[in-house]
């Protein structure tokens, strides 16, 4: 049996098949890139209905190469905190909040959480612009509809396709609105969202199991009889792709934005890890949580210093960074996009400080990445007084996998910790199928990991990358 993952991210829209161990195979992988409206007030969205059609061409294109024969299992890694109004039918009535969107503010008036300690223990978020406590009056006021719903990106794009489409415990946990001991609606947090009864998704419950729709089955015939499981937020997946999977390790991960992320076990039912006031806790799935801190720059920072400052490209690149040590650069304070939870800097507060008539573009570039990296390295720090040791750090994502200085920035910036990497570009998906087929913790050995510091890619020789 093999699997389809897909990873439903902010930037692009990816289908990968992978073999029945979750390791990808070669040259099964169909991707779309994503476009997302930025205005100067701050709006990031995107198109609910495009982004629909931008899956279903990634899938049309496995279909017609035969990728999808022998799919059995379909898992799925999906963006955290986004959010749509939909009408009863399933309709957008709006497009989607994507993360990166800092617009919402509570109204005029609203209450706070009675006891913010013990809001912020029990849903592992804060009242915030980022969460569905702010969001979803914010768009109440601005979507004239009388049978409004609220669903995520994943759940829009599921409720259009499979039978039902239930939300995880995993997308739940990031709304702001789930208990994560008891997993279900807080009644407090939905107070504070203003949300009446059959305006959230129904949570899926452990072992749920989704099927397409008839008139899908007849277009993707080889996933007619497939089980869709409930889909990971990204970064949970990411960690677990990454191998990061115990409290001995975490992982940092760039994307288009980065986050340092630690997993825990946690039962449902069960106290949960104490949480410190600066992170924020998700669910993985009913039996663990994962506890991080997260940052607007990454992979878009990278890809705006590269369009705007005319970057040298590749090679090339690397070989200007070559004179800047790790941790070099212009002072720089990376949040063009602002600050994500708890803190409340608007997008527009990055800065460069110190610039000269000697100062180059690389010098800026390397500038900004190191002060993502010095950012990583206060918030795992944090991280590491939940579980009072040391850990080690797993690299993973992109922009890290293709420059050897970015990596050699973390290392220096997290030392004395043993900093390794994955080159996997697709950790996320990787992730999600190594949940849905049960190797939670035996992900060990799936995809080898290469240190920094030795020139090893990182890549399993039968991986097909």
């Amino acid at each position: 049996m093999n699997i389809l993952a897909l990873d439903l991210g902010t930037s692009s829209v990816r289908g990968l098949v992978l073999d029945t161990d979750a390791v990808p195979l070669p040259g099964a992988l169909a991707r779309r890139m994503v476009t997302i409206e930025l205005g100067a007030d701050g709006a990031a969205t995107l198109d609910g209905a495009a982004y629909l059609a931008a899956l279903c061409e990634c899938l049309d294109e496995l279909a017609e190469a035969g990728r999808l024969d022998g799919v059995g299992l379909v898992a799925t890694a999906a963006q955290w905190h986004s959010v749509v109004p939909l009408d009863q039918a399933g309709e957008p009535l709006g497009p989607v909040l994507t993360w990166l969107d800092s617009r919402p503010s509570p109204p005029p008036g609203a209450p706070a959480p009675t006891d913010q300690v013990a809001f912020h223990h029990r849903t592992g978020t804060w009242w915030h612009r980022f969460y569905w406590n702010v969001r979803l009056p914010w768009l109440r006021e601005r979507v004239d509809h009388r049978d409004l719903r609220f669903a995520g990106l994943v759940e829009y794009v599921f409720g259009a396709l499979l039978d039902e489409a239930p939300m995880s415990v995993s997308q739940a946990s990031a709304t702001g609105l789930l208990d994560l001991r008891t997993l279900e609606w807080d009644e407090e947090a939905c107070g504070l969202a203003r949300v009446h009864e059959g305006e959230l998704p129904r949570l899926a419950p452990k072992g749920w199991r989704g099927r397409l729709r008839a008139d899908h089955a007849r277009r993707w015939p080889a996933l007619r009889a497939a089980d869709w499981v409930p889909p990971l937020g990204d970064g949970a997946a990411s960690n677990v792709g990454s191998r990061a999977v115990d409290t001995g390790h975490a992982a940092v991960t760039v994307g288009t934005s980065a986050a340092v992320r630690l997993i825990q076990p946690a039962p449902a039912g069960e106290p949960l890890p104490p949480l410190p006031s600066s992170l924020w806790r998700y669910r993985v799935d009913h039996e663990h949580v994962v506890t991080g801190t997260a940052f607007s720059g990454g992979g878009n920072l990278y890809a705006w210093a590269d369009r705007e400052l005319r970057l040298p490209q590749d090679d090339d690149l690397e070989k200007a960074l070559t004179g800047i040590p790790p941790g070099g650069g212009v002072r720089a304070d990376p949040r063009l996009a602002g600050d994500r939870p708890p803190g409340l800097a608007p997008a527009g507060s990055g800065q460069l400080i110190g610039l000269g008539f000697n100062t180059t573009a690389v010098d800026i570039f390397a500038g900004l990445m190191s002060a993502l990296c010095r950012q990583v390295a206060v918030g795992l720090a944090e991280i590491e007084s939940t579980v009072d040791r040391q850990v080690s750090v797993i690299l993973g994502g992109g922009a890290v996998t293709a420059s050897p200085w970015w990596r050699r920035s973390f290392q220096h910036a997290l030392a004395p910790r043993e900093v390794s990497y994955v080159a996997n570009p697709e950790i996320g998906a990787t992730g999600a199928a190594l949940v849905a087929i049960g190797r939670f913790a035996g992900a060990t050995g799936i995809e080898p990991v290469g240190r920094t510091d030795d020139g090893t890619s990182g890549v399993a020789a039968d991986s097909g990358r």
